[in-house]
């Protein structure tokens, strides 16, 4: 499926599945923390560890998830590997599941169906 594909149609079964997809992806609280971890800027793997607080191998599957999913991309500088967001607009989607958390919380809090 072609990003215009997508744009065309946000509500064809396909692309339902592609956004349902990117949501499961996005519902790891690891995954979130290393996003988090690169909203405000680029980082290599030990600086995620530090910002994040998950340990090292934790964090480098996510990543290897994360890169895989187009969520974030890599670039070599010396010997390190540096992380960042692929898009911008994924720290714009944090940051409006963030304030609409802060007006939903209660709700979301008390949801019984969306438990672990």
């Amino acid at each position: 499926m072609t990003a215009q594909n997508i744009q065309d149609d946000l509500s064809a079964p396909d692309t339902l599945e592609l956004r349902a997809k990117l949501f499961r992806g996005l519902s790891d609280p690891s995954r979130l923390t290393i996003l988090d971890a690169l909203v405000s800027d680029e980082r290599n793997v030990q600086e995620i560890v530090g910002h994040t607080g998950l340990g090292q191998p934790n964090v480098s599957n996510h990543l290897r998830c994360l890169l895989e999913c187009g969520l974030v991309s890599r670039r070599s500088k010396g010997r390190f590997v540096r992380y960042r967001l692929a898009d911008r607009r994924v720290a714009d989607l944090i940051r409006d599941a963030g304030q609409l958390l802060a007006s939903t919380a209660n709700g979301v809090d008390a949801c019984q169906s969306y438990t672990d």
